[in-house]
């Protein structure tokens, strides 16, 4: 079953990591980026995601603080793809491997 959703994603200027990234002129890290993408879709699937690899992923132009990013996520099996947009540019895309939720009742 595949399911597609979008969400967005903005990280603010007060960031702790935008400092050392890089001073007077800060970009989004790749790795900041990528835990908004997981966080938006947990939002938008209202569910835990567990993450076992990042087999695919290309950061194709920078994303600034405080720019709102349209992420376009789709869930396929043991696989979720992701596109992050800004204003009509590919900012970044991937595939993120899903490893299955343990059980509740496992011990």
């Amino acid at each position: 079953m595949t399911r597609s959703c979008e969400a967005w994603i903005c990280i603010p200027a007060n960031h702790p990591s935008l400092p050392g990234h890089f001073p007077g002129a800060p970009i989004v890290p790749a790795v900041v980026m990528l835990d908004q993408i997981v966080d938006a879709a947990e939002r938008t699937l209202e569910r835990a995601l567990c993450i076992s690899g990042l087999p695919q992923v290309k950061f194709l132009a920078p994303l600034l603080p405080e720019q709102r990013a349209l992420c376009a996520l789709t869930l396929q099996g043991a696989r979720m793809s992701f596109q992050v947009e800004h204003a009509g540019r590919l900012v970044a895309r991937g595939t993120f491997a899903l490893a299955a939720q343990p059980s509740e009742d496992a011990p």
